[in-house]
Formats: C-alpha cells, structure tokens, sequence
C-alpha cells in the first residue's frame, strides 16, 4: 500500500518531519491491525461454521470430535433387546464429519448450542445459537469459561453453564454463571443466581450461590439444577412460569433427566480424593431412590442419555486432550462399554 501525504509549501522543520512519521507510523499499525483482525475474524468464522450438508437428523450420536474440535455424529443402532447381557446402546457406521467447532455442544428437536471458548486475558464464552442445519441464529457473549450446555427436547429453551473463575468443580474455589434462553420470546436470562430458592422448606438467602448443570423437562417448564452453598450441594427443581426453586435433595451435580422424565442420572461426591471424587448414579423421581451405576470410575461430565435406559457420559482418553464417550445401563446393571472414541459432549437425536 502507497501512502501519500501533502507536499508542504517550505521544507519540514524537526517537529514537522516527527509528526509526519508518526502519522505514517499509526496508519501503517492501524492498517495491519486491522487486516489481522479481520484475517483472524475470517478464519475463525470459516473453521467455526459447518458445511453445507451437515444437519441434525435422527437417530444419531452428535458429539464433539477429540482430534479437530468439531461436531461430528454416528448413527444410533437400533435399542438393544432387554433380555440380551449388553443392554447398552450403540453407534453403528462411519463417522460424518463438518460440524461446527465447539469445545461444548449439546442439541434436541430443531436447535443446537454451540459453546465457544475465547481466550484471552479476560477469557469469554460465545454461545451460539444454530438451527437444524447447523446455521447461527443468534449469539451471546458471556464472561468465563464454557462448561455445560442444555437443549430441551423441544429445543425451544436453552441453558449455559460458564467458569467465572477456577478450573474444576472438584474444588470449592470457583464461581459459576448459568443462563437461560427461551427461543420462543428471545427472552434471555443472564443469570438465575436470583430465583427464589427453597432448602429445607425455608426460604434460603446466602451471597455464595452457584447454580450450573441445568437439565429441561418437556413440558419446557420445569427444570433441575444444581446448587452449591456453603460447600455443599443440592440437586433442585425449577419452575420457570413461578420463578421459583426448591432443594429436593442433598450431594448431587450435574442432573440429566431421562427421556421419559422420571428420573434424573447425576454425579455423587463420594470421596474427598480430588482426583476421583465422584460416581454416576440414577434417582427416581417419584420414590426418591438412588441407584449406583456400573461404572466405578469417576465422571466429571453432565450425562446424557441415549433413550430411557442408557446413559452416556465422557471420560479422559489415551492421550491428554483427547476424551472418550462411554455408556452403561441406567438401572446399574451390565458393564460401561465405549459408545464412540475420540469423543465428548454427546446428544443424541432420538
């Protein structure tokens, strides 16, 4: 690029000749900022958006690919038969490719969340909004880190879980922010730290709760969640029409409620070891009663569930960055068994 300035009338004195260089100085540097800048929005949005053919259609696994960090998906194999040893959902055929990139993910009906992580200085989440073919309809910027991520099975309401500060949910030093979205209205709620919480029958005030982990009935009404204060946690049951919550039982994280709405899967402190502290586990609604799920090791992921009786989860692959997505029976019979390798953040689009 040719920069031209005005031939003055005389020759330029000292300041004259300063003021001419930073002039040039500035517009060069403004210029280059601005083409890295839009060189790097450029690539950022090729690799974030999904090809052409890449849509959410059924049954199958949609999930987050280990090696490129985007969504890919498998066919889901027909529901075992109940009388077989296995009793564990599968994929079936070859893996598609082009989704849009993630680091979390989550779909049902004709929606997807998208979570995107920005790092920086000041680190922030992108929650992307898609349709059924993977098109951006809208975007929220938040603070944090991305960390959980929710559609309802209408697909009309979503949630987002993001890092405040800290890493890992294994400690107490950290602060969350959970949103809401309904795509019905577009009304957007940034937080729900201030919804009227219920514990032990007592209205509950404390400055120190959390709420994340948010899973959706499908009646688009009612939800559940998790909360932390005064370093326990409770698994609670929303209202969205009354804008009220209540605690309906102690040490559970991470609710995922099962398709036919009667129980909730969710991960267990039970053990202090930061290392391995949780176990999977499935509670039943209406009697209250906890089951132990096959799998011993322990999970830091909000499970998802492959049909009514399946539930899948991520767990630490081979290598450092790369995970695997695992099932296992919800009724804590049969063994876990890799449902797709190289693979986290699973919905399955039933």
């Amino acid at each position: 690029m040719r920069l031209r300035f005005p031939t003055p009338a005389g020759p330029l004195g000292p300041r004259s000749r300063v003021a001419v260089v930073a002039a040039a100085v500035l517009l060069l540097g403004g210029g280059s900022l601005g083409y890295a800048l839009h060189a790097e929005n450029r690539t950022e949005g090729q690799q974030a958006q999904a090809d052409a053919s890449f849509t959410l259609e059924g049954p199958a696994l949609y999930f987050r690919d280990s090696a490129t960090g985007r969504v890919a998906h498998q066919p889901l194999a027909a529901a075992p038969d109940t009388r077989t040893t296995t009793r564990v959902r599968s994929t079936t055929g070859a893996r598609t490719t082009g989704g849009p990139a993630c680091d979390r993910f989550y779909a049902a009906g004709d929606n997807a969340l998208c979570l995107r992580a920005k790092p920086g200085v000041l680190p922030k989440t992108y929650a992307v909004v898609l349709d059924r073919r993977l098109r951006e309809t809208r975007r929220v910027t938040v603070p944090g880190v991305p960390t959980r991520a929710r559609v309802s099975a209408s697909g009309a309401m979503l949630s987002w879980t993001v890092f405040a500060t800290g890493d890992s949910y294994a400690t107490t030093a950290f602060s969350t922010r959970t949103a809401v979205l309904d795509l019905r209205t577009g009304y957007l709620i940034k937080s729900i730290e201030e919804i009227p919480l219920t514990i032990d029958g007592t209205r509950y005030h404390s400055p120190d709760v959390n709420y994340w982990g948010v899973t959706f009935a499908r009646d688009d009404n009612r939800f559940y969640a998790t909360v932390s204060t005064k370093g326990r946690t409770y698994l609670v049951e929303g209202n969205m029409r009354d804008w009220s919550a209540k605690a309906l039982r102690q040490n559970a994280e991470c609710p995922s409620l099962s398709p036919d709405n009667t129980r909730v899967a969710f991960k267990k402190k039970v053990s202090d070891d930061p290392a391995a502290p949780w176990r999977l586990y499935v509670l039943d609604l209406r009697t209250m009663r906890e089951t132990p799920l096959a799998e011993s090791r322990s999970v830091d992921d909000q499970a998802a569930w492959l049909d009514d009786d399946t539930v899948a989860y991520a767990l630490p692959g081979a290598s450092a960055r790369s995970s695997d997505v695992w099932a296992v029976p919800a009724d804590g019979t049969g063994k876990p068994r890799v449902a797709v390798a190289g693979a986290s953040s699973p919905a399955a689009l039933r």
